[in-house]
């Protein structure tokens, strides 16, 4: 979500449902054909952890993270350590980030606890920024930290009104369309994936129209698109507005842009088009197993939990094509607590972590998409293919889409929100309620949590 960070009023409530990231969305970590892993984060962690004193004069930089962040997968501490042979690293790693951000939430609400360096998720910064600024050091003062190194929207998100910068972003989720090339084959629509783009380019609606095709002519036994929550998803993402508007004020229920997507949706469940699952769930990674959709919103790390999910004859039978409009899904930063041991020393390696070179190096090796721009020209992007879509040049699909995504506002409680059109609204279409009565129950759930 290219975002605008707001004022926090409230506490946010985690969902508990993977809607922000991929850690949350339990993106497996596959081996892609250059010697890429697939999934932006999965739920594994080591669980290392360290003192402040390495041993043998050494200092120990201790890292707060949640799923896999790829950093010691890449050998980027290796790396560090070589170069900084007075520095040991180490992680403490939490599986799932509704169990990492609540505890993280209590460090800092209590200002102890802390890791030298901690991980915020993109679905928590906005309320990070808002009530837990004067936690963490400003990061735009570090030496070799430039504001536009980053994305401008990137950047903005983890920086407060008055100007200071709580962390530097690390990636972000992109959207794409991937698609099944032998099930589009088999109803009859192009395969080639420039050809592909241009069916439903510029608009949501095209995307419907050509799951209508799809369904005319396909197996009955398959959906256009694996389900209403990743479609309803991906359509908001690519709105400026949605939830909060830019003062801060909830929005959702008469920002005509979130009607309009729940109503696009449940105009596709009530057509069949979507299946009724619910993403991430056991149900779901069975029909992806069972290739029984077409389909599916994809940001990068959604490559991995396809891979993850498939059976082996499915490697080279999905291929990427652009998204109708642009947006992102996921994305996180990482931040240096005033109370860590070793402030100084955290947030050079910070720094250096989040550099260009170092995305790159993630990207080769976790299919993150780097949020530095300077990432985008290195051959470990340029040249970034992926075994479940062969000869896509993923890496160049991916950071061309990054660099068209909307500015976006993002408030305390997005996922929440999120969450209630979801699993509370549009997968009850599929299920036989009316799109009103899906609405009705998605905003009274919705307007109870966030009262809470």
């Amino acid at each position: 979500m290219r975002a605008r960070t707001l004022p926090h009023s409230r506490q946010r409530s985690n969902g508990g449902k993977p809607i922000a990231r991929k850690a949350l969305a339990v993106a497996a970590a596959v081996a892609l054909s250059t010697g890429l892993l697939a999934g932006c984060a999965d739920d594994g962690g080591d669980g290392d952890s360290g003192s402040s004193s390495g041993g043998e004069g050494k200092t120990t930089i201790q890292l707060g993270l949640f799923g896999t962040m790829g950093f010691q997968e890449a050998g980027l501490y290796t790396e560090y350590e070589k170069l900084n042979p007075d520095i040991k690293i180490a992680q403490n790693v939490i599986e799932r980030n509704e169990n990492y951000y609540p505890a993280l939430l209590n460090h800092l609400t209590t200002n102890s606890g802390l890791m030298d360096i901690q991980a915020i998720e993109v679905g928590n910064i906005a309320e990070v920024v808002g009530t837990q600024a004067d936690r963490f050091m400003d990061m735009s003062k570090v030496e070799g930290v430039k504001p536009e190194n980053w994305l401008d929207w990137k950047w903005k998100q983890a920086t407060t009104k008055d100007g200071q910068t709580i962390g530097l972003g690390t990636d972000i989720g992109p959207m794409a369309i991937c698609y099944r090339k032998d099930l589009f084959e088999k109803a009859g629509l192009p395969t080639d994936r420039e050809e592909v783009s241009k069916l439903w380019a510029g608009d949501w609606k095209k995307f419907i129209e050509v799951g209508e095709k799809y369904k005319k002519n396909a197996d009955k036994s398959t959906f256009f698109m694996d389900s209403p929550g990743g479609l309803i998803n991906a359509i908001l993402s690519s709105e400026e507005e949605k939830f909060y508007d830019s003062s801060g004020e909830v929005i959702y229920k008469s920002n005509p842009a979130v009607k309009a997507a729940f109503d696009l949706t449940s105009e596709a469940a009530l057509k069949g088009l979507v299946q009724s699952q619910t993403q991430f769930q056991p149900a779901w990674d069975t029909t992806i197993a069972k290739s029984k959709f077409a389909t599916v919103a994809c940001p990068p790390w959604m490559l991995g939990t396809i891979k993850g999910k498939s059976q082996p004859d499915a490697a080279g039978k999905w291929d990427v094509a652009v998204a109708p409009r642009s947006g992102n899904w996921g994305g996180s930063f990482l931040g240096v607590p005033k109370s860590g041991k070793n402030v100084k020393e955290a947030q050079k390696l910070a720094a250096w972590l989040t550099a260009p070179e170092q995305q790159a190096k993630l990207f080769a090796v976790q299919g993150s998409i780097p949020s530095a721009p300077a990432a985008y020209k290195l051959p470990e992007v340029l040249d970034g293919k992926n075994e479940m879509t062969g000869d896509a040049p993923v890496g160049t699909i991916f950071s061309e889409a990054a660099q068209q995504i909307p500015d976006q506002v993002i408030g305390p409680k997005d996922q929440i929100i999120q969450q209630g059109l979801t699993d509370n609204g549009v997968i009850l279409v599929t299920k036989g309620k009316s799109p009103e009565e899906a609405w009705e129950t998605a905003t009274k759930t919705i307007d109870n949590n966030l009262d809470k």
